[in-house]
């Protein structure tokens, strides 16, 4: 039973903070790793660029003409493997943000909406997904992080000494 607003002086909340916290940076060492393995299994489509390449400089030529790809056929090729690189490095540096986020309890909601595009991704994403879910969707670590606003916003407002 989380105690999302009790005062800092209570057991039971410290508890829960130290939890939230030990949670968090879980998260935020598995969203690094998973960004590290979404930027690495993102090359892999630069094979379909290799071979689209290939197939519009006429490297596969036949003796048959009416067997011949045309170069129409590469560029399509090349289009899908820029696109799924693109693709993948985006996700790449989004969970790469989201994990910044989360160690500076900050930009929740990215990190809630990339919970859910992560469960696409079974059976790591999914878990991943899964456990974020868990985790930021708790009322004691939501008033961490309007907690955190706070601080910031006052800080920006206080004047330098």
């Amino acid at each position: 039973m989380p105690i999302a607003y009790a005062p800092v002086g209570y057991a039971s909340y410290d508890q829960q903070r130290a939890n939230d916290d030990s949670h968090i940076n879980l998260l935020v060492i598995f969203h690094y790793i998973w960004a590290g393995l979404l930027a690495l299994l993102a090359f892999f489509p630069i094979i379909y660029v290799v071979l689209g390449v290939m197939i519009a400089r006429g490297t596969f030529t036949s003796s048959n003409r009416q067997n011949e790809m045309p170069p129409e056929v590469g560029y399509i090729f090349i289009g899908i493997g820029v696109l799924a690189c693109l693709f993948g490095w985006t996700l790449a540096l989004l969970n790469f943000l989201s994990a910044r986020g989360m160690r500076q309890r900050k930009w929740r909601m990215l990190s809630l909406i990339l919970a859910g595009v992560n469960c696409l991704s079974v059976p790591l994403g999914t878990t991943l997904g899964v456990f974020t879910f868990v985790v930021l969707l708790r009322a004691s670590v939501a008033w961490q992080y309007a907690e955190a606003a706070r601080q910031r916003q006052v800080a920006a407002e206080t004047p330098p000494p």
